[in-house]
């Protein structure tokens, strides 16, 4: 089983050389003085506990599992005691304003802290993950009482949060949920109705849970415009703020799963419990986007963990395993063979892993910069087009750091051959558990939808053309760099036939809807190739500016260059296959009638 190690340089790399976090803080007036010494440490520092406490337990929780026995669920051996460390450390309460007992920090340092937690042990992270969009839930859409109530505790990590979405007949499609809210005399709600697949809804670690509910009023609208959402916690809370009776919601069972063993998927049966309204009736959608938008840039942190932690992995075996000779000659000729990370086909499939991780850092520390200026950005003009920019890439950065993080994972167990298929080598748990990220908070199929007609038809691209723009001044401002046209040149011609590509399927679209979601995940991909080159264009500028400076990191900087030049070479041109596909258009998808489909 690999031993996980953080990746600091890189991450320091992205944070400050990349994007510059301590001029990015010191915009913001809630997070300006936040410098570089306190980042590292912070970072540094969880480092230390996901290396040395989460990781260990990581092949045995998966092995273990969660226990389930009449409605309890009993976490894996030294799962609770890795989570009180955590509380005492005082990393849930990190990046939550301080007006709720939080330390007020940018929230892209809580999400640095989630990709280490997340790659260490993302079974594990999932327990405190939850808590962050219940908390930014209650904070955004609760009232006073509300936020007096269940904020404290919550962030202080003594409760957790869940939400509680989808239904066994609804899936994705919660404008069908039939889960109920009557009226109490009391102004609370009888909530009734089953959930499932509620990560961390049941488990041992805090003293109380609080489940974030979607549920249907009486006489409600049909649809989404007809779903309010509630508290509901799993003890009633007394006036002193203390524990109280049990309230009627439990756990009817847990899934026996393909991964994340360690962390318990429930099924929460709800009998008239005790619920509380929050936000406006019928906009509860509305008010869980706060929570899902969350939740979707937490899922693509789990793609960035599954590439990293495939690639160490990977990396550390390539280097020891012996098979055959070069075919170049021997590079080892004192040993019986070589190591295999001279053969050009692991070389590829290592550099993949390394390109997807690193691009997949940058991506996502990118998008909790503009995270940060959403939340607590001074200018709304400015606030205003990190949400635009956040929109756009959201769906991106879920679905495609997902989708390369199971490649990588592929790529993982592909390099270790034979002993990649035995769990004791933690290679398979990976891929296992990096599979549902391509599932759950919206699958990479949803994402597309949301991408290509929401976010980018339905807004007549005027999203897109903000991102464009960024990458067409970045080619701009450096079209006279020689050393840079390698990456410079490809980037802006696919940043043009991006727009061309959205004209054309736009067309299409006009005759026949369908059309969108013919090229809809195609469409996807060639977004994800082309966000990571414009970012992996960025980071081999800023190491050719340190690499003609002063510097005692060549081989870093190198390396930087290097990976870029093999992610434009290898991994770039998969564009093109993606365009064609868009091409042949939805003819020969729904050519054929459902009744005629063959076993």
């Amino acid at each position: 089983m690999p031993q996980y190690k953080a990746p600091l340089r890189d991450i320091q790399f992205v944070m400050h050389e990349l994007l510059n976090a301590e001029q990015h803080y010191d915009k913001i007036s809630a997070y300006a003085g936040t410098n570089r010494e306190l980042i590292d440490g912070i970072i540094e520092a969880a480092a230390d506990f996901c290396e040395n406490e989460l990781s260990p337990i990581n092949h045995s929780g998966d092995q273990e599992g969660c226990h389930y026995d009449d409605g309890v669920v009993t976490t894996p051996k030294g799962f609770k005691e890795a989570y009180q460390k955590y509380i005492e450390l005082g990393y849930p309460s990190l990046a939550v304003s301080a007006e709720h007992g939080g330390q007020g920090l940018p929230g892209s340092i809580g999400n640095a802290i989630s990709e280490l937690v997340g790659t260490a042990n993302w079974s594990w992270g999932m327990y405190p993950g939850l808590s962050h969009g219940a908390i930014r839930t209650i904070e955004h859409h609760g009232n006073e009482q509300q936020k007096e109530v269940y904020l404290t505790k919550l962030v202080s990590g003594i409760w957790t949060g869940t939400m509680c979405l989808t239904e066994s007949h609804a899936g994705s499609d919660l404008g069908i949920i039939r889960t109920k809210a009557e009226p109490n005399e009391d102004g609370s709600y009888a909530i009734t109705g089953e959930k499932i697949f509620i990560s961390a809804g049941e488990h041992d670690m805090a003293e109380n849970i609080i489940h974030i509910v979607l549920a249907r009023l009486p006489g409600a609208p049909k649809g989404t415009k007809g779903i309010s959402l509630f508290i509901v916690p799993k003890f009633n809370v007394n006036e002193d703020g203390s524990v109280g009776e049990r309230n009627t919601v439990r756990c009817g069972s847990i899934e026996h799963k393909m991964g994340i063993h360690g962390n318990a998927t429930c099924v929460m049966n709800f009998d008239a419990a005790k619920g509380f309204l929050i936000g406006p009736e019928n906009r509860g959608l509305n008010c869980m986007f706060t929570f899902m938008n969350t939740a979707r840039i937490g899922t693509a942190v789990q793609g960035l963990a599954a590439s990293e932690g495939s690639f160490q992995g990977a990396l550390m075996y390539a280097r020891e395993r012996l098979a055959m000779r070069s075919l170049t000659g021997p590079k080892n000729p004192e040993k019986e063979a070589d190591p295999i990370i001279v053969h050009p086909a692991v070389r590829n499939m290592l550099m993949t892993q390394k390109a997807f991780a690193e691009g997949g850092r940058a991506l996502v520390y990118l998008l909790s910069q503009f995270a940060d200026i959403v939340e607590a950005g001074d200018n709304e003009e400015e606030k205003k087009y990190a949400d635009n920019i956040l929109s756009l890439l959201t769906p991106i950065a879920k679905a495609f750091l997902t989708e390369t993080g199971s490649e990588s994972a592929k790529h993982g167990v592909q390099i270790y051959g034979g002993h990649g298929f035995i769990s004791e080598h933690g290679m398979e748990q990976i891929v296992r558990d990096t599979r549902i990220a391509c599932l759950y908070e919206g699958t990479t199929e949803i994402q597309a939808l949301d991408l290509l007609g929401r976010k980018v038809l339905q807004t007549q691209g005027a999203l897109l053309k903000d991102f464009t723009k960024i990458i067409h001044k970045f080619c701009e401002a450096n079209k006279d760099n020689a050393a840079m046209a390698e990456f410079l040149e490809p980037l802006a011609a696919l940043n043009k036939e991006w727009g061309d590509l959205t004209m054309q399927i736009g067309m299409k679209a006009m005759q026949n809807p369908n059309e969108v979601g013919a090229a809809a995940v195609d469409y996807l991909y060639f977004s994800g190739y082309v966000t990571f080159a414009y970012l992996w264009a960025r980071m081999a500028l800023v190491a050719q500016e340190k690499l003609a400076g002063d510097t005692t990191e060549t081989d870093f900087y190198n390396a930087k260059i290097t990976t870029a030049r093999f992610y434009f070479k290898k991994l770039l041109p998969r564009t093109r296959s993606h365009v064609d596909v868009i091409a042949t258009g939805v003819e020969s998808l729904m050519a054929l009638d459902a009744e005629h489909f063959a076993f």
